[in-house]
């Protein structure tokens, strides 16, 4: 299990559900600040931030090697600098992002892509931090953020299971004792059929730390198959609109559908339940009316027992239904009235 500001976050618990702000801000701080409503409306527990500036991710280079590629569906041709200056939140921002957060009792943290966010987040005081996919490999600002001794989650897009052991050592070996991993296909949009959430519990059984989903795929199927396979955490990018554009619209939540994710994630949860075979509480109602065999005509003392008199039929209270064969053809050593369970002594 992991806390985060007092919030325990494990598969015992209720599913904890990140709203990713990401670029759907779409250069407006007063639409940012909309977004916190909408996902503190639809019932999110946290929202995170990226923090990083497009001369800390990469170099105003236009050469090949620093454009998406051309086959990309949402930037394909497009070159790094220039999505990252589309799609970063102002570090002025932060804070007034993180004080509405705050009043909306939502945990507020962030994913920092250099030192200097690790530095800047520090001094707003962020309770936990997020290392993405692409940086799972930056073993150096990996043990930064865990030298903070606060609650580290990493995303393990691309990363095979040698730079996922590795990440948990360099976090480990920091000083971090809080870890959890998010399974994630990073791919904007993700397709649903390279989820692979079967490896959910690999990874928790090979690495022995809570799991989660970071989600880029269309809807909540995808997120609520997660939980019933363990994962304890949903992370999704949210805007208000898909309508709006922007660079992350795509493979981003509504607000609506948000609030959907929250009561489903936590019904999938409720619904793991227990390893139990057999009656459960609220079916004790439903055993009395199981089928069963009961008299169905007025009969008299003597009179032979047949289907149009003793039938299975609805409640229970009868001989069991599979007697029928053996009783037939039996008489009745009493008047019996229509209604009546059948039962042995009856003939």
């Amino acid at each position: 299990m992991i806390s985060i500001e007092g919030r325990p976050i494990s598969r015992n618990d209720p599913p904890f559900i990140v709203a990713e702000l990401s670029g759907n801000h779409n250069g407006s701080l007063e639409r940012a600040l909309a977004i916190v409503d909408a996902a503190a409306a639809a019932g999110a527990h946290a929202v995170k931030l990226q923090t990083y500036r497009p001369d800390t991710l990469t170099i105003d280079c236009d050469g090949p090697s620093f454009r998406v590629g051309d086959g990309h569906d949402l930037w394909g041709g497009e070159s790094l600098y220039r999505l990252f200056q589309r799609a970063h939140t102002p570090w002025e921002w932060h804070q007034p992002i993180f004080e509405r957060a705050r009043e909306h009792g939502l945990i507020a943290f962030s994913t920092p892509f250099d030192p200097t966010a690790v530095e800047f987040l520090e001094k707003l005081e962020v309770p936990a931090y997020k290392i993405a996919s692409s940086e799972i490999v930056d073993l150096p600002l990996i043990r930064l953020v865990a030298a903070t001794g606060k609650p580290v989650i990493i995303s393990t897009g691309m990363a095979s299971l040698g730079e996922i052991h590795a990440a948990l050592v360099a976090a480990l070996e920091a000083g971090t004792s809080q870890l959890a991993l998010l399974s994630c296909t990073a791919s904007y949009p993700a397709s649903p059929d390279e989820s692979n959430l079967r490896s959910l519990m690999a990874l928790s059984a090979l690495t022995g730390v809570e799991v989660g989903l970071s989600d880029h795929t269309p809807g909540i199927g995808v997120p609520l198959a997660a939980v019933a396979l363990g994962a304890c955490m949903i992370e999704k990018h949210v805007t208000l609109s898909r309508a709006d554009g922007g660079v992350d619209s795509a493979f981003s939540l509504e607000p609506d559908e948000l609030a959907a994710l929250v009561v489903e994630s936590r019904r999938a949860w409720l619904s793991l339940g227990e390893v139990i075979i057999g009656p459960r509480p609220s079916e004790r109602e439903g055993l009395r009316f199981r089928r069963s065999l009961y008299v169905v005509q007025d009969v008299r003392k003597g009179d032979v027992v047949t289907p149009e008199n003793v039938r299975s039929i609805r409640p229970a209270g009868g001989l069991p239904p599979d007697t029928a064969t053996v009783v037939m053809g039996r008489q009745f050593t009493k008047d019996v009235p229509y209604g009546t369970p059948f039962t042995w002594d009856l003939i």
